[in-house]
């Protein structure tokens, strides 16, 4: 999240200097954004404040409410402070409400052939809150305007038009199959880091492997706050709900925190060579071998009660 918000910042320093150059005085500017995930709905809002007309194409058909879409989001101070000036005055207690302070970082190694850990180092003067991805999007999604959004609406293509430099968006509606032009000054490309936008305008760009794959998932432990697998995990780390727990171990590290609603977020990053990825996304589609695998591996690695919650 704090990447999105230094890019954000650019963002608006970028289109201020824009919008001068687009429209008469009085008039707003209008913006397209692809893409209604984070980034995207983000860059709604710093549009918006810039003082833009916005519009978001999103190809999902309704909003994520109450889905389990997603993982947890580590939220620093400046990306609440980003956040808290695009609430209205009676919605910014919102954030804290929907959040978890995270007081305390603290870095764990692992033995893995004695199942042992010791800390190496324990900040307590953190300040991060802890979201559910969708959680945030909600929060956000509710603060826009209405009708920013066009929910169901898949990009197809886009031009810019030579005599008034407008860009010219075509998008499928996908209920009807409809296609509709959408005209604006600005385009925004936040459909993902394969995104298809970046393919037409840089086709020779490729992503950078960074070397790990990471496995994560977000435990409920809302009905079995009282069972051997939790009263192990909170045995091991006893700061959760204040603490973001870093494991590591040879070639190999894990992250801990806990979430609004009794919730656990994990993340677990695994050296390995590149996979293949195919389709739209970097997230893969797992079937029960491959989870399998995953736990005999985890079990070679990691203390017990952290393998019990993956």
């Amino acid at each position: 999240m704090s990447d999105v918000c230094d890019n954000l910042m650019m963002l608006e320093e970028r289109v201020e200097k824009e919008k001068k150059n687009m429209v008469g005085e009085g008039e707003k500017p209008k913006a397209v954004i692809i893409g209604g995930s984070i980034a995207g709905i983000s860059s709604a809002h710093a549009l918006t404040l810039a003082g833009w007309d916005v519009l978001v194409l999103e190809k999902t058909t309704s909003p994520p409410t109450g889905s389990p879409t997603g993982a947890g989001l580590g939220l620093n101070s400046l990306s609440q402070q980003i956040i808290h000036s695009w609430l209205p005055p009676h919605q910014k207690q919102l954030l804290h409400n929907t959040t978890l302070t995270l007081t305390i970082d603290q870095n764990h190694a692992t033995d893995s052939e004695k199942k042992f850990s010791w800390t190496l180092t324990r900040d307590e003067s953190f300040n991060f809150r802890a979201a559910h991805w969708a959680d945030l999007h909600g929060l956000l999604y509710n603060a826009l305007p209405p009708n920013v959004f066009l929910w169901g609406h898949l990009f197809l293509s886009v031009h810019v038009a030579d005599d008034k430099g407008s860009v010219i968006v075509k998008a499928k509606v996908l209920e009807t199959g409809k296609i509709i032009e959408i005209v604006g000054d600005f385009l925004v490309a936040a459909d993902g880091c394969l995104s298809s936008l970046r393919q037409k305008y840089l086709p020779d760009f490729k992503l950078r492997y960074s070397g790990y794959c990471a496995w994560r998932g977000v435990l409920d432990f809302s009905k079995i706050e009282n069972s051997e697998t939790i009263n192990g995990i909170r045995k091991a780390y006893p700061d959760l709900g204040k603490c973001l727990y870093f494991d590591l171990a040879s070639g190999t590290h894990t992250v801990l925190y806990e979430l609004q609603n009794k919730k656990l977020n994990w993340i677990w990053y695994v050296n390995q060579p590149e996979p293949e990825v195919k389709g739209t996304s970097v997230t893969m589609k797992v079937n029960n071998d491959m989870i399998q695998k995953m736990h005999q591996e985890a079990e070679q690695v990691w203390i017990p009660e952290l393998v019990k919650q993956c």
